[in-house]
């Protein structure tokens, strides 16, 4: 079966680390949980340790992560967001509070007409926009 899996691309020089991401989300998110997680060794081509690639399961969903080794020019930017529904309005209050610690708010926890809802880029400049799965 095709499945769709968004994909981070994490660069050391840019002070982000997929590896520090992997803890973080497993640790906030309900029923996180490491899939798989390939780090590559000392023949390279990426440094010693560092993520080649990895799958985490969050929340009943995939993402995929990895550390480049090459230095690039773009970064992570709002313009697309992982959009998450979550099930309970205390999830959504906790991994929101998670995510923006550190982070930066593009719109704080409200109701905007649609149901509770926030947008925020966490610690590592992935954009997140949260809400609660609709009745």
């Amino acid at each position: 079966m095709s499945r769709l899996v968004p994909f981070l691309t994490f660069q050391a020089g840019k002070g982000q680390h997929a590896g520090e991401a992997i803890e973080f989300y497993t640790r906030l998110f309900p029923a996180g949980r490491v899939v798989s997680d390939v780090r590559h060794g000392a023949e390279g081509p990426g440094p010693e340790g560092s993520v080649m690639v990895a799958e985490l399961e969050l929340a009943g969903h995939p993402l995929r992560l990895s550390d480049s080794f090459v230095e690039h020019a773009w970064g992570p930017s709002p313009a697309t967001s992982l959009w998450l529904e979550l099930d309970t309005d205390a999830d959504l209050r906790h991994v929101f509070a998670g995510l923006a610690e550190g982070g930066t708010v593009h719109m704080p926890l409200d109701d905007y007409g649609f149901g509770p809802f926030g947008w925020v880029d966490d610690r590592f400049g992935v954009s997140w926009q949260l809400s609660v799965v609709p009745d």
